[in-house]
């Protein structure tokens, strides 16, 4: 998307330019060394590639002489040892920009690696598993679409995407009802989904049609009784201190969702080295 590309493009320049990356004192000092040079970038341990468009832009806003081959790309699990992309083109560019790059392309691996081992977890079950917006700022769709490339789905990218009736619009509208019946005159064609702390909300969530229920920080005999009480009216999400240990036997309830904000504030950077590569 549009938007989506722009925020990209703003990202990357606001890393090269808090690292001053014209102005890097070492490699600028070894300037009559300079020439052509080859860099191959290496996973160091196992787990699932993302942020390559990212790292590709961040070299070529350096340098766009700089020439990206790409062997394991977004999506792809990767071994220690293997081999994901390699850089050529002159040695200063590669210097300056590696670490600006390796930054965006850890993290974000990082993502799609703990995405994918929910989703690992979730596959004897129907629960589809749901990022949240607590991402890192600035970083909100790179990290959603590296939960897509672990193999999650995204839930709202920002706040027009949908409409999330939560406990703080609840009580500022003074009730469930009152509120969708606002959301609903002003934009009737969004999709609505409420947030409920107990049975007897769900059940007020229910009555009014809305598509999409959230069960906040629901017990496991909670949510069962939810799904029992839903009979397939509306789609339930499960929200709330998800975790790889629990999710399972989360899921196991019936739901048809699970969202972990864990996903995009809880991954570690996937370990990747980009080394140049000198002929013996």
């Amino acid at each position: 998307m549009d938007l989506e590309h722009r925020c990209l493009k703003k990202i990357v320049r606001l890393a090269l330019e808090e690292d001053r990356v014209w102005d890097d004192v070492t490699t600028g000092s070894l300037s009559g060394l300079d020439g052509p040079a080859r860099a191959e970038l290496r996973a160091k341990e196992s787990g699932v590639i993302s942020g390559i468009e990212a790292f590709v832009l961040t070299l070529r806003e350096v340098d766009p002489e700089l020439a990206v081959d790409v062997f394991l790309g977004d999506g792809c699990e990767v071994g220690a040892g293997d081999l994901v992309l390699e850089v050529s083109g002159r040695e200063s560019s590669i210097l300056r920009g590696e670490r600006a790059a390796l930054n965006f392309l850890q993290r974000l691996s990082g993502v799609a690696t703990l995405t994918r081992a929910f989703v690992e977890k979730l596959k004897p079950h129907r629960a589809v598993l749901l990022d949240t917006r607590k991402t890192t700022p600035g970083m909100r769709y790179l990290e959603k679409n590296a939960v897509r490339h672990g193999g999650g789905r995204n839930h709202r990218l920002n706040l027009e995407d949908m409409a999330m009736v939560k406990d703080n619009h609840i009580a500022m509208a003074g009730g469930i009802a009152p509120a969708v019946a606002r959301v609903r005159a002003a934009h009737p064609g969004k999709t609505i989904e409420v947030e409920v702390k107990n049975i007897a909300e769900l059940q007020e969530a229910l009555d009014l049609g809305v598509e999409l229920v959230m069960l906040d920080n629901f017990t496991l005999d909670m949510a069962r009784e939810a799904v029992a009480c839903n009979r397939g009216r509306a789609r339930l999400e499960i929200s709330g201190n998800v975790t790889l240990e629990n999710v399972a036997e989360k899921a196991a309830v019936g739901v048809d969702f699970i969202s972990a904000g864990a996903l995009t504030h809880s991954f570690r950077s996937l370990d990747l080295n980009l080394k140049i590569v000198r002929s013996t």
